[in-house]
């Protein structure tokens, strides 16, 4: 007998003398097992003894029960003799069966889909016809089976499956693929064409080992079938020369290269043509996402296993009048179909189904929660009583667009409603969106209560306050007891007054404002987060509005809400969201779009600029200050942390003061700066003190300095098209024409194509659906607190099936709203299920 397989049969035989209780050898069979792997692979000199050989070291012996370790160590020794070509220990084999006779087997606490069929292949291990010596039978795990339990799977391979988020039987099920490569078309050897990925089937003429360079031992073979031959290399695999020994039939699968002129494969998928395995080769092959020292074929024959053994089990939640109604398949053959279809239109059918459980489940809850929240307790039926949102419409220096009225037209119906308000409201940079809000803030101060509007950071607070005060024509005042608080004399209308709570003011400040809206001295309230903080207590809100909305996490929308009795929340976004995007993330909220700008707005003049062309830049930005004008300078998004991206701004304002615009006058704006700092900055680049404004992306939204006409943006490759757009945004505000120059040190293929879409295109909404389309939903919202579960099959340009999700989900849920009927209960567990992991908004 060869020396590693006599020797590995020497353990295994003390093994069996210390009554397989896994002492035989320090640390256990299973690690000193995994050190003989490369050794007794090398010892197969067949490819029926390199696959029972696999099947051996398949096993955790450590999870075998004393029956089923009886048996398998038989049956290992009994392979171990048949590699030399030695009697195969049937006596040792009948001698374990008697054993097993007397030890019935016993309940399991580990029970698995991994090598679910481990034991019963164990059984096979010394048998030539591959008929199991022993039958074992091993329980089907349930669904929710910890993957660790799952047998075959060792700790190390369990701990890098719970890096890709796969933690039990049900998360495997679900672990889809990210592609598939396409080997089902096999084709003779005559016909390969370079480049493309195909299969053959095909004889091994002979395999050897080659030495390539000073370390690597790779295996190069020859295979050929009825119309020619070809060259084939493994890299880095020696082994493989083992297991292809010649006139072995193999399938092989992968991409064909060209090497002096020959056709060759590269470290294709090769398989048994007789094993009857089609996992890895001639079929729509599964590509698995992988971690470090998790392998494809180690996770493609789990998937296999599992998906074979348990999918079939599944119970499906989906009703079944709406599964026939969309033709959509039946949830385990979905899954199965999912993982390794039959053909690409039997996968195409697969992702429908998955996508429209995805969909629907989200939908329901979605609806369901914005249903429950207005029927729970009364909304607040408000009026223009006093008449200050029609005085306020009135009063303005020009008259709203027709998407203006519209929109306005929509939330003021909501808000004469007993049923609280839950609306979106998006509009493109620069229309109009804060005089709807102030219109609808004073439409509930009009009727005796009080309004909020909360934005994610101070400048834009600061700004939206300035903004409203100046809407209502107040003068600007210079009584710094009146920085934070206002009253306003609306035209024909009684006095309104404006508050400000931001977490820069002093304690005085705070106290002040806090005691004024306890009391309700005040109408309209601006701030930031401080306004959700405990110490805030409203006499009487009744209009909510949470500007930039998508950058607050659930949470913060439902403190905000719960600050007043059951108040109309009003969301407000100046990044443009696809219309797919806003019914599939924000489905518990109506949408109102502003569709147009208010005449006068100026198209600004886009241009990517080449790092060589940057003084030509700064030239362009010093002809245009000597001009009467000012310009914006943005540093590049330091994603590591705040301090870091303000000590960059403070160098390059430096840089720029010192070298490049020592004779002009510069100012610098970043968020660590006080809201007092941020404010000074903020007057005198908008009474024209300050030449340039150097910023970090707090200037994003809400700065507006109608005689700012260049906007220069640095680093712009680190930027999204939709938070450029918002750059571009803070010029052309004023009768000047305008520019936007894009500055990139390095662009990739991708960086170029978005510069080249932002320079071509200056309609926010056609602009957020490349961005979403090029960088996905969860990079486009900035954040992951969406507090919604995550689509893995579903796709934003999955319009249809968004819709059918939206309607069957609605229809359904007028009548059962709490899915409370007994053919609901499945459906309600698999949206519990679906939902349990994010942070929901309080009713």
């Amino acid at each position: 007998m060869k020396r590693a397989a006599e020797q590995l049969a020497k353990i295994l035989r003390l093994e069996q003398a210390k009554g397989c209780a896994d002492t035989a050898v320090v640390g256990g069979l299973d690690r000193f097992l995994s050190g003989w792997a490369v050794d007794l692979k090398n010892v197969a000199d067949s490819p029926n003894a390199l696959e029972r050989v696999d099947r051996m070291l398949s096993v955790s012996y450590a999870t075998l029960d004393k029956p089923a370790r009886l048996r398998w160590t038989a049956k290992a020794i009994a392979l171990l003799e048949s590699l030399n070509g030695g009697p195969l220990a049937e006596r040792e084999a009948r001698s374990a069966e008697q054993e097993v006779a007397r030890h019935p087997q016993p309940s399991r606490e580990k029970v698995g889909a991994g090598t679910v069929s481990a034991i019963a292949k164990a059984a096979t291990l010394g048998s030539k016809s591959g008929q199991p010596v022993v039958e074992a039978v091993s329980p089907r795990p349930p669904i929710e089976a910890p993957i660790s339990s799952v047998k075959g799977i060792h700790k190390s391979v369990s701990e890098k499956l719970h890096k890709l988020g796969v933690d039990t039987t049900r998360d495997l099920l679900y672990f889809f693929p990210r592609r598939h490569n396409d080997f089902s078309q096999v084709v003779p050897i005559a016909r390969l064409q370079v480049g493309k990925e195909q299969t053959i089937v095909a004889t091994v003429w002979e395999a050897t080992v080659r030495q390539i360079g000073r370390r690597m031992r790779s295996t190069e073979a020859v295979v050929g079938d009825e119309t020619g031959n070809t060259r084939v290399v493994w890299f880095n695999q020696p082994f493989v020369a083992k297991a292809l020994r010649p006139n072995t039939r193999i399938a092989i699968s992968g991409k064909v290269s060209l090497f002096k002129g020959m056709k060759v494969f590269e470290s294709p998928e090769w398989e048994y043509v007789e094993s009857g395995d089609t996992i890895h080769t001639g079929r729509l092959v599964p590509v698995y996402p992988l971690t470090e020292g998790l392998y494809p074929k180690v996770v493609r024959r789990l998937a296999k296993e599992t998906v074979d053994l348990l999918a079939p089990t599944l119970p499906d939640f989906l009703p079944e009048d709406v599964r026939r109604r969309l033709g959509l398949m039946p949830l385990s053959v979905a899954i199965a179909q999912a993982h390794f279809p039959d053909n690409p239109a039997r996968y195409d059918q697969a992702r429908r189904r998955l996508a429209f459980d995805e969909l629907f489940t989200m939908q329901l809850r979605l609806i369901q929660r914005k249903r429950e929240w207005q029927d729970a307790e009364p909304g607040i039926a408000l009026t223009d009583e006093a008449g200050l949102a029609k005085s306020f419409i009135a009063s303005l220096p020009y008259p709203l667009t027709r998407a203006q009225k519209k929109v306005l037209r929509e939330i003021i119906a909501d808000l004469k409603r007993g049923r609280p308000m839950s609306r979106l409201l998006q509009g493109d940079v620069g229309s109009g969106k804060t005089v709807v809000a102030t219109a609808a803030m004073l439409f509930a101060a009009s009727s005796g209560y009080q309004a909020a509007l909360m934005a994610p950071t101070e400048i834009l607070a600061e700004q939206h306050f300035r903004t409203i005060c100046s809407l209502l024509q107040a003068a600007q005042e210079e009584d710094e007891s009146k920085r934070v608080l206002r009253a306003v004399a609306v035209p024909d209308a009684r006095t309104v007054t404006v508050g400000l709570l931001i977490g820069g003011l002093k304690p005085g400040e705070k106290r002040r404002v806090h005691d004024c809206i306890a009391e309700g001295a005040v109408d309209l309230i601006i701030g930031t987060q401080a306004l959700i903080q405990k110490a805030v207590s409203f006499d009487r809100l009744a209009l909510a509005v949470v500007d930039e909305q998508h950058r607050f996490g659930v949470m913060q929308r439902s403190a905000m809400r719960q600050k007043g009795f059951n108040p109309h929340v009003l969301a407000m976004s100046a990044t443009p969201i696809p219309r797919t995007l806003a019914l599939t993330v924000y489905g518990d909220l109506d949408v109102s779009v502003i569709d147009e700008l208010p005449p006068g707005r100026q198209e600004i003049v886009t241009k990517w600029v080449d790092p060589r062309q940057r003084p030509a830049a700064y030239d362009f930005v010093r002809k245009q200050v000597a001009a009467g004008r000012q310009a914006f300078v943005i540093c590049p998004l330091i994603e590591e942390s705040e301090s870091i991206e303000t000590r960059a701004a403070v160098a390059e304002y430096e840089r720029l003061s010192q070298e490049v615009f020592p004779d002009l006058r510069l100012g610098l704006l970043h968020g660590r700066m006080s809201p007092r700092e941020k404010d000074e900055v903020m007057r005198r680049f908008r009474e024209g003190e300050l030449h340039v404004l150097v910023s970090t992306a707090v200037v994003e939204v809400g700065i507006d300095v109608p005689n700012a006409t260049v906007m220069l943006v640095e680093g712009a490759e680190r930027f999204g098209l939709s938070q450029l757009h918002q750059f571009r945004g803070r010029v052309g505000r004023g009768e000047h024409k305008s520019y936007c120059l894009l500055l990139s040190e390095a662009l990739s293929e991708d960086g170029e194509k978005r510069l080249a879409v932002l320079e071509k295109t200056s309609d926010g909404f056609k602009l957020a659906e490349a961005d979403l389309e090029m960088r996905g939903p969860g990079e486009f919202l900035g954040t992951r607190q969406s507090g919604l579960p995550d689509l893995r099959m579903a796709r934003l340009s999955d319009v249809k099936i968004i819709e059918q999700a939206r309607q069957e989900a609605a229809a359904l849920l007028d009548r059962d709203l709490h899915l409370d009927l007994p053919e609901r209960q499945l459906l309600a567990r698999e949206m519990a299920r679906r939902w349990s992991g994010c942070a929901e908004e309080a009713s």
